[in-house]
């Protein structure tokens, strides 16, 4: 089984110490690194399978490292953990390139937890068809994009993963809780609106094309369809 290589950020050492042994414990390869101007360099070397980032970080703020690490490397899954607790500050999380986002203080099983799933979804992906066609749109799961007539859009890893799952299931009607659980691990209130905000993304997206809909099944769900 191929080892699982984790580039941490982290600025407080004491911190920063229980979490990568507790990961090691885990048999999980932890590479740790407290300084944000350094972390590019070492994911370089590193080539991670996943990041975990603070963000706020001397030198270089998690936000702008995610930024510059999406450059590199448009899969790798990112994970915020941070204090900030503002609405704007997971919004900002997002539009960068972060996957998900954990808030301080955090139990370790919930890392684990959010580390386990992302990888899992990115394994998702990476066997998915090259292109599928959505009406007259195209998505490219594996790179992350949606192509109609009039231009190329890029996804979000989270984006092109629920994306994804509504697709492959069309033929059903998906429970909410069972979407929140395979996209993001628990059925928490905070992340069922984040689901509606991606949502509502998505069918922005795919409204140049009105036989591509996804509907809400009130008190169950979502219902992909294809006309």
């Amino acid at each position: 089984m191929k080892e699982i290589r984790i580039l941490y950020v982290e600025d407080e050492p004491f911190l920063g110490r229980i979490v990568k042994e507790s990961l090691e414990s885990r048999h999980l390869n932890v590479t740790m690194v407290t300084h944000g101007s350094e972390a590019l360099g070492v994911f370089r070397k590193v080539n991670p399978d996943i990041c975990v980032l603070d963000i706020m970080l001397p030198g270089q703020d998690g936000y702008s490292l995610a930024a510059e690490i999406r450059k590199l490397n448009a899969l790798v899954p990112i994970i915020f953990v941070t204090a900030k607790t503002q609405t704007e500050d997971v919004v900002k999380g997002f539009e960068v390139g972060g996957n998900d986002y954990l808030r301080k203080p955090f139990s370790m099983e919930e890392l684990i937890a959010r580390v386990t799933n992302l990888l899992q979804l990115t394994q998702r992906l990476a066997p998915a068809a090259e292109e599928i066609a959505l009406g007259s749109l195209v998505f490219f799961p594996q790179r992350y994009e949606l192509k109609s007539s009039q231009q190329l859009r890029k996804l979000s890893h989270r984006e092109a993963s629920l994306l994804l799952y509504l697709y492959e299931n069309r033929l059903h009607t998906i429970e909410r809780k069972d979407l929140l659980l395979k996209l993001w691990g628990d059925d928490s209130f905070f992340n069922s609106r984040n689901l509606d905000v991606y949502i509502t993304k998505l069918r922005d997206l795919l409204k140049e094309d009105s036989r591509v809909q996804i509907i809400t099944i009130k008190g169950i769900g979502f219902r992909f369809v294809l006309s």
